[in-house]
């Protein structure tokens, strides 16, 4: 089904201590997923969606 509306759920990612988040991105953006802008502005995360269209977002090391 086309997505209708903000998603209700999504979860967050976030590299170990010592990871790169632009490294994960990369990661992920390689196996399938997408750069998506939800009106989200100047932040610190990335936001991405599967490739069935579910949002996520990449934090900064943690």
């Amino acid at each position: 089904m086309p997505k209708t509306g903000k998603q209700r759920l999504r979860f967050d990612l976030a590299p170990p201590v010592h990871g790169e988040q632009q490294a994960e991105v990369e990661r992920l953006l390689s196996l399938g997923a997408t750069r998506i802008d939800i009106g989200q502005g100047e932040v610190s995360w990335v936001v991405l969606a599967d490739p069935d269209g579910n949002e996520f977002c990449v934090l900064t090391p943690r």
